[in-house]
């Protein structure tokens, strides 16, 4: 038994097969019939759900995510029966699948993000006062056999640079994914699989990390329901079809009279996505719910003016049947930006990243330096009298000097502000001063 390779596209093979019972229809006019209902089911629910999202677009920044988030069921429906329906050409119709998979992996990330603060330069300011948690399983096993927490695997000691980690372990699978697909594509190697699992398994790693770091001040808007729903999506059609292509090219199963090798090697995986589809469509309605965000809400109409959980619009964005809401969600600029930010940080940013005030009083810490802030504070406030409105400005522990290390000013969605000039709200998590 040799080492397997991919899957061709499987276009010297025709399906000839005897039907199930005699008078009947054969495994591959069964599988269609199954793929093409479930995938019509998926396809209605959703669409009916991005439609909803798209006519009551009254947040952007957070709705513009979630339709992404919700275009991955119909992609993968339509394109799981296509490559049944075409098994010939299927290597073609899942390019679209797996890049869009990454897309909306990318979206998810965002949409967390922006749970937490409305901008980059807020995010920021809220990660430089937490504590990172531990690394969970494996990592954890991983850094006990490899220096501890003085390893390459140690937990950072900034709340910021455990950001940037999990910000560069996300959208890294986001240019990854795109170039394997294509490499893929034209050498059909099986090394490219190997690759393309380890990038999806840091990414959802990354994911259920951020989830576990941050889940009590993600608590409100529902974030399990949401992560599992995607998570499942990507990890049954990624792992169902490694399986089924590794056992196939491995011998391990073989084709019969009544089950041909295109329906081993497609049918069975593109079927059994296209009922899992549907079942997450309907599972969509409850992780995204459209309703809270209809002004008739009575959250929203009562809601006062300095209330910052209210909607920062008064009517809906997404113009004429949520065409312009359509056109914003599929508009890749901040996607494009967001992954030249974790390149940038990758390969430059990460060297300076102690300079950052979050690393102010840490052992080891090449920032030592205390700001003028921080040098009131000690002294205390009472010697000092009533300063004008430029010398607080001044004193205030800027961090605009040390976001030029890395391209922290990039922006991560896309109407991000100025860095604030006061003091960043509290927060629901443990803070400390020196992280």
């Amino acid at each position: 038994m040799g080492w397997p390779v991919c899957n061709e596209t499987l276009q010297a093979e025709r399906v000839s097969e005897v039907p199930l019972w005699d008078g009947g229809i054969t495994f591959h006019q069964l599988g269609l019939i199954i793929s093409a209902t479930f995938s019509l089911i998926a396809v209605l629910v959703s669409v009916y759900l991005v439609f909803q999202h798209a006519v009551h677009y009254l947040r952007p920044q957070e709705q513009r995510h979630i339709i992404r988030i919700l275009f991955m069921v119909p992609i993968y429906a339509v394109v799981s029966f296509l490559s049944f329906y075409h098994y010939r050409h299927t290597v073609y119709f899942q390019v679209l699948r797996d890049c869009y998979e990454a897309f909306a992996i990318s979206a998810f990330f965002s949409l967390m993000c922006h749970y937490i603060a409305d901008d980059l330069h807020k995010q920021k300011e809220y990660f430089r006062g937490i504590v990172p948690k531990p690394w969970y399983w494996p990592l954890d096993w991983f850094q006990k056999c490899c220096g501890g927490e003085r390893g390459i695997w140690r937990t950072p000691r900034s709340g910021l640079t455990w950001f940037n980690i999990i910000w560069t372990g996300v959208f890294q699978y986001c240019f990854i994914r795109v170039a394997m697909t294509i490499v893929a594509v034209v050498t059909q190697k099986f090394h490219v699989m190997v690759i393309e699992v380890i990038c999806v398994t840091v990414a959802m790693y990354c994911l259920i990390q951020f989830y576990i770091q941050l889940k009590e001040d993600l608590t409100p808007h529902s974030p399990f329901m949401k992560i599992l729903a995607i998570k499942l999506v990507i990890f049954l059609s990624f792992w169902q079809e490694i399986t089924i292509s590794f056992l196939t090219s491995s011998g391990a199963i073989k084709p019969s009279s009544q089950m041909g090798l295109p329906d081993i090697k497609l049918g069975i995986p593109s079927t059994i996505l296209c009922v899992e589809m549907a079942a997450f469509a309907i599972l969509h309605l409850w992780a995204f719910p459209w309703k809270q965000y209809s002004l008739s809400n009575s959250k929203h109409m009562n809601a006062p003016k300095d209330d910052f959980d209210a909607p920062r619009m008064e009517s809906y964005q997404g113009g004429f049947l949520g065409i312009k809401a359509l056109i914003d969600a599929f508009n890749p600029w901040d996607l494009i930006k967001a992954i030249g930010r974790s390149a940038r940080w990758l390969f430059v940013g990460r060297k300076h990243r102690q300079f950052d005030p979050s690393y102010q009083g840490q052992p080891g810490s090449s920032f030592t330096v205390k700001t003028p802030a921080v040098r009131m504070q000690e002294q205390g406030t009472a010697y000092l009298g009533a300063q004008s409105g430029d010398e607080m400005m001044m004193m205030q522990p800027t961090s605009r000097q040390y976001d030029s290390y890395g391209g922290e000013r990039d922006e991560l969605l896309a109407n991000a502000q100025d860095n604030p000039v006061t003091d960043s709200p509290p927060h629901t998590m443990k803070r400390t001063g020196s992280q």
